[in-house]
């Protein structure tokens, strides 16, 4: 990793936008620590302003031994979610979409219930069932079952409705799935192309994000990459290679392709205010609680830091691999990290502690830090002991 950090940075105003310097030496020690704990690699790349510091510790592929490396792209998992939001916020602007009309104005009959809104939809406020939940009760069985199919939008909305809903429209946050399987719905109704269209020509392409794609229902992904590894269930089981998978249960939830370079490229040009007007900004941060020390706006997750920092970005997983991007409210520093392992509560926990080392410019405390339960959706980790919530 370049560059070097100060550690030990006190608490700051976060209001002011002051941060400390980042704790470089930090972030290496807790990619080393997720080593330890189960991933065959782990990477993160820091932008801070003019600034960029790399780390990178362990194996891209278990068989040939290669070395991971932050030139490597890799499945984003739900980090896809904040794709999705903006091409629909975009749509906003451009007086094609509104954000409280029900989501049945758009898409007539999908949904058993006219109150449930576009913007219920992107805070997770819905109460429509996470259809992940019952896919992946068996981590393993539930992979292999999916890998290969290719799904159409309603046949995973179908499973999802098939179930209670969770809360009325505008309830409790309730992370789902099938919200964004919504999202991707309205965004091929509204524009007459595919979500990878929209993707393309309203992010990747003005952003020159050149290892970002979305394949779906390609299996394979582009030139170099990281290959991932779902955890079994079953305590001391070997890893299984999960990288050839369509991703097509959860698509518009969570199917990108990208790199730490195009993920800090993406969230510093979204807070920054390049890819929606200020007005739309504004809504995608109109937050709701989402447990402990998170918050949760439209396709955006907040996270409070202990040194009174808070970021913003999300999470993805997806089976063999674990993400976190998230960036400071002007976007002006961003950290993309990775492990290339999934289904390891232990593991996620550890990476949620590169944001204390990238943005509180000290190491995370050691203990003393509360947890919550996973979401089964989100991490697919049924048999896995309790870590964050992460979405």
């Amino acid at each position: 990793m370049s560059g070097a950090g100060k550690p030990g940075a006190t608490k700051v105003d976060a209001r002011a936008g002051a941060l400390p310097a980042p704790d470089v030496t930090g972030v290496w020690n807790v990619l080393r620590t997720a080593q330890r704990q189960g991933a065959p690699g782990a990477i993160a790349r820091l932008d801070d302003r003019d600034s960029v510091h790399w780390a990178a510790v362990g194996v891209a592929d278990r068989r040939t031994r290669r070395a991971i490396s932050n030139a490597d792209r890799f499945r984003i998992g739900s980090v896809t979610k904040v794709f999705s939001a903006v091409v629909l916020l975009q749509l906003a602007d451009e007086k094609k979409l509104k954000l409280d009309a029900p989501v049945n104005r758009y898409l007539p009959g999908l949904l058993p219930d006219d109150r449930i809104t576009v913007r219920h939809v992107l805070s997770h406020r819905s109460g429509l069932y996470d259809y992940s939940n019952d896919m992946f009760a068996r981590t393993v069985p539930g992979f292999e079952a999916v890998r290969g199919k290719v799904f159409t939008y309603r046949q995973l909305v179908n499973r999802s409705l098939s179930k209670p809903r969770t809360t009325g429209p505008g309830g409790a946050y309730s992370y789902s799935n099938t919200n964004f399987v919504v999202a991707g719905m309205l965004i091929e109704k509204l524009t007459g192309h595919s979500v990878r269209t929209e993707y393309q020509n309203r992010i990747i392409k003005p952003l020159g994000l050149g290892d970002t794609f979305y394949v779906h229902p390609g299996k394979k992904i582009p030139g170099r990459h990281t290959r991932g590894y779902l955890t079994p269930d079953a305590a001391g089981a070997a890893l299984v290679d999960a990288t050839e998978q369509t991703v097509s249960w959860a698509q518009s939830a969570g199917a990108v392709i990208s790199s730490t370079r195009d993920l800090n490229t993406f969230l510093s040009a979204l807070l920054g205010g390049r890819l929606t007007s200020r007005a739309q900004l504004a809504q995608m941060q109109r937050w709701v609680p989402a447990g402990g020390t998170q918050a949760y706006g439209l396709g955006l997750r907040r996270r409070d830091l202990s040194c009174g920092v808070s970021v913003y970005g999300h999470t993805g997983a997806v089976q063999g691999y674990y993400t976190y991007a998230f960036a400071s409210k002007d976007g002006k520093r961003s950290l993309a990290a990775l492990a290339n392992a999934s289904n390891n509560g232990a593991l996620h926990n550890t990476m949620l502690t590169t944001l204390e080392s990238a943005f509180c410019g000290k190491p995370a405390k050691k203990s003393g830090r509360a947890t919550t339960p996973v979401e089964r959706h989100e991490v697919i980790a049924a048999g896995n002991p309790p870590a964050t919530d992460e979405g």
